[in-house]
């Protein structure tokens, strides 16, 4: 159709698409639902791990920075977005706004996975080898390794930001935030991304845990000896060290869960974002498939900004005591309907919820 036959409105989704997404009130549900446990569950998180001192350990540390991270992600990432699908353009925050958002999920993509792979790293030193861990896995080191985690997520997500601004087309003043460099620089950024800060963590961590898993067994065949032979069942330091190996085998497999579904969760976003850098001929049925893609990877992007805090919930049962103690503590504040069961069994949850904190992360 000759665009001169065209309405302003409709020239306007022809070369910008519709102006609301479709698929906006589910996907919006959806995302409030994931918004309000993920808010709540990494402020719980936060908050159990900030008030007490016995909680401030490396691993704790880690798991501090990657919620703050998905706090970043629900408080301000989910509201442009669904801003978006309500209304795709104009986009009403200037070049500085399309800056911050851009920036802002590029930073959050990169301080995750770093942040996952050096909680890794930090279990496999534990883990594997324990007697370098009393000097390599401390407070101090967590702290600056915490900090260059986030320096190297701002410093890398700076090209990819630099890549996009404001466009304006003529008729109606539509701006809209977008790439505004060469197509070329921008495939091969995300490409090499997508490459550095996911697939080569993802590898590194897998190998990292199936040597984990590897020294856990090994362990676990040397204890089943020592049992069969009654080599010092008795003794005191005996016990308590097969007691430290235990909680040790259960954080890991904590973390273990975490890192799959962290994998999970983000290997959407980055196929849709791969999508986006390899194809150059798009046709309908790409982009048929693309919008499923995306909508997909949106869900999982927000719904990993809310599951640790469910799994910490699920695989952890003094985490689970800590959770309900502090909502019993702030009640004034947590005043929503899921949390009123929570609520009525604290009561009958009430045991010491300081008591054996320092076993829920060694």
């Amino acid at each position: 159709m000759d665009n001169t036959c065209l309405t302003e409105e409709g020239y306007l989704e022809k070369y910008l698409g519709p102006r609301r997404s479709s698929v906006f009130l589910p996907v919006c549900l959806v995302y409030l639902l994931i918004f309000l446990i993920g808010v709540v569950g990494n402020v719980l998180t936060c908050t159990v791990i900030a008030r007490n001192k016995v909680m401030w350990t490396p691993t704790n540390y880690y798991l501090f920075s990657l919620a703050v991270s998905d706090l970043l992600v629900l408080l301000l990432g989910m509201p442009l977005e669904l801003y978006e699908l309500w209304q795709n353009y104009p986009f009403l925050l200037g070049k500085g706004g399309c800056y911050f958002k851009t920036f802002l999920f590029e930073m959050v993509c990169l301080a995750s996975i770093l942040n996952v792979t050096a909680l890794s790293i930090e279990r496999y030193i534990a883990v594997v080898h324990p007697l370098r861990a009393k000097y390599v896995v401390t407070r101090t080191h967590a702290k600056r390794v915490i900090l260059t985690v986030w320096g190297i997520s701002v410093l890398c997500a700076v090209p990819n930001t630099s890549l996009h601004g404001i466009i304006t087309l003529q008729i109606h003043s539509a701006a809209i935030c977008t790439l505004v460099k060469p197509r070329w620089i921008y495939n091969l950024t995300i490409q090499l991304t997508t490459f550095v800060f996911f697939l080569l963590p993802m590898v590194t961590i897998s190998v990292l845990y199936m040597l984990i898993g590897l020294q856990l067994k090994r362990e676990k065949m040397r204890q089943s000896l020592e049992a069969k032979s009654g080599f010092g069942n008795d003794s005191f330091c005996n016990i308590r060290t097969q007691q430290q190996k235990a909680r040790r085998r259960q954080v890991t497999k904590m973390l273990f869960v975490l890192v799959v579904v962290f994998g999970i969760c983000w290997a959407p976003f980055h196929t849709d974002r791969l999508m986006w850098s390899f194809i150059s001929d798009w046709t309908d049925s790409h982009h048929k498939i693309f919008e499923y893609v995306h909508i997909i990877s949106g869900v999982f992007f927000y719904l990993s900004s809310a599951v640790n805090p469910i799994l910490y919930n699920l695989m952890s049962t003094r985490f689970r005591e800590m959770f309900k103690e502090v909502m019993c503590l702030t009640q004034e504040i947590l005043q929503t309907p899921i949390f009123i069961s929570e609520w009525l069994n604290c009561s009958h949850n009430k045991g010491n919820f300081f008591q054996g904190v320092v076993y829920l992360i060694n």
